[in-house]
């Protein structure tokens, strides 16, 4: 029976993927990208199918762990935000060698305009890169309707799918039509198991394959319809969009577009479907929610010379998000009246929660080293990054997680003392636990300051992978446990903690220090739960 919802796009895509009998989701918590296993872990679904919900310790160990499922013939989803690509990028590329069994799809979430990310990057150039299909819907019904239509395309073509959502459509609520719920697959294995083994005598022949694949993708594109031609009286130029672009276009033009538009929701490029549009235009614009993919790709295929407008010319601004009223400044129309209340909206820019154990952390840091004047600090990613903006500006660096300890461990190789690290107790498990075997291995003189709040603050109280075990973790890749120490921001242990923080900096070695208190938010909920639990 069809039912009405109002969803976010992240929540769309996530009961399209129950929906289409999902037996697993796969997932490393990362704005705009948390929402859709936060969803399937609520599910009733979910629960009564047994469906696999539990945070994986990083992207791409829920790249692999999915693909197994795969490989057992069921269908898994994994979810990241644009940067976690990077970090699965290994398996995520030699999974187009290896196939798909049952459907994999791999859902990327990107954020133009960086509301809570280091970079712009566009995951569609991943799709592009590893000769794999790539959906890109436009609204949440189509989120929704998509990642059913991945799952199948992605058994049929034995191939894992690729679906791009950007902050706008993840974070965007709008009315969803479902439909019936289907089973969950049985397990089965591959029919053709060489395949799998990606040996240089396998992965030649399966490379040679996939080029042909790429071509069947394509056509694909021009003939399943999710691609949509549609015409315009006025020729003058035909405008392609991109996802929720398609959106924004609209937006200007409700009564109707005048100009041709193709609305591109599925890769590889349908050359076809450009081509017809560079024949009949006289000019193309190509509106496109973050990197300009399309439009770069437009100028090495046209066979017909037409002018392309787009991000690369300045028609549309070269970064950041897009959105209405940036479009309709490249379609010359004129701007529309803005309402005074959105002009006098003052920015917000976030902090350190009040009460936070990282800020008597980075308090206790700073007093003592204020007293070495070559002391430098490298940090990494989480809420405990926003210890560089002030009253703290308490580090020098923050490049990726996991960078803090490696990046302590070359400068300190170059002399810098007191060379130190702080990352968080969910990224330290994400990407600085071989960074530390590596601190260990090289002998490297330097301190790495775990901030253990015991769970994934930053993207909204998520369980966090070492809880409970940061010590043993140390110990077991060979740190001196007489140099794996705890305290417990709290302004009353300012000397102790500093006491402890100046002997460890000291130590001519590898020292960690577990700074250890739970966040405030979480704390707040559990506080909260166990009172409901006595009642």
């Amino acid at each position: 029976m069809k039912t009405k919802h109002l969803l976010l796009g992240d929540e769309a895509l996530a009961l399209g993927a129950l929906h289409a009998g999902l037996s697993g989701v796969w997932a490393y918590p990362g704005t705009p990208s948390t929402e859709i296993t936060e969803f399937i872990q609520k599910s009733e679904i979910a629960r009564d199918g047994n469906v696999h919900c539990l945070w994986s310790a990083n992207e791409k160990t829920a790249m692999e762990e999915a693909l197994g499922m795969s490989y057992a013939g069921k269908r898994a989803l994994v979810c990241m935000k644009h940067v976690g690509m990077n970090v699965c990028a290994d398996a995520f590329v030699n999974s187009a060698v290896t196939g798909a069994n049952g459907g994999l799809v791999v859902v990327a979430c990107d954020d133009p305009s960086m509301h809570s990310s280091q970079n712009e990057q566009d995951s569609r150039f991943y799709a592009d890169f590893a000769m794999m299909p790539c959906f890109e819907p436009a609204s949440q019904q189509e989120a929704y309707d998509m990642v059913q239509r991945a799952f199948d395309y992605s058994e049929k073509n034995c191939i894992p799918v690729l679906m791009r959502l950007t902050t706008r459509m993840a974070h965007s609520r709008a009315i969803v039509e479902t439909s019936e719920q289907r089973q969950q697959n049985d397990i089965h294995f591959p029919k053709n198991p060489r395949q799998w083994v990606t040996l240089p005598v396998n992965a030649r022949v399966r490379n040679d394959q996939l080029v042909k694949d790429i071509l069947a993708f394509e056509e694909d594109a021009c003939t399943m319809g999710q691609n949509k031609y549609i015409d315009g009286k006025d020729h003058s130029m035909g405008i392609i969009t991109c996802g929720i672009a398609y959106n924004y276009l609209m937006e200007n033009y409700p009564d109707g577009c005048p100009f041709p538009v193709l609305k591109l929701t599925q890769y590889p490029l349908p050359k076809k479907l450009v081509r017809k549009m560079a024949a009949e235009c006289k000019s193309i614009m190509v509106i496109e929610e973050g990197q300009p993919l399309v439009e770069k790709i437009l100028r090495g295929v046209l066979d017909t010379p037409v002018e392309i407008k787009g991000r690369l010319d300045g028609t549309l601004p070269r970064t950041g998000e897009l959105n209405p009223d940036c479009v309709r400044a490249a379609l010359g129309m004129a701007p529309l009246e803005t309402h005074a209340a959105a002009q006098n909206t003052v920015p917000r820019p976030p902090a350190l929660c009040q009460g936070c154990g990282h800020r008597d952390f980075y308090t206790a840091l700073n007093n003592v080293l204020k007293n070495y004047e070559t002391a430098r600090v490298f940090a990494d990613i989480g809420c405990y990054t926003l210890g560089w903006l002030a009253p703290f500006h308490a580090f020098q660096t923050c490049v990726e997680m996991g960078a803090s300890l490696t990046m302590a461990i070359g400068a300190s190789k170059s002399g810098v003392h007191p060379s130190v690290a702080v990352i968080g107790d969910s990224t330290f498990t994400h990407s600085g636990m071989t960074g530390l075997l590596d601190a260990v291995n090289k002998n490297a003189n330097m301190t790495l300051c775990i901030s253990d709040n015991l769970t994934t603050g930053m993207t909204g109280g998520q369980d966090s992978a070492g809880t409970g075990r940061l010590e043993q973790i140390c110990y077991g890749v060979g740190v001196d446990p007489a140099h794996v120490r705890v305290i417990v921001p709290l302004p009353k242990n300012y000397p102790d903690m500093e006491r402890v923080i100046d002997e460890e900096i000291n130590y001519n070695g590898v020292s960690v220090i577990i700074a250890r208190r739970e966040c405030i938010q979480t704390a707040k909920r559990h506080a909260k739960a166990r009172a409901n639990a006595k009642k």
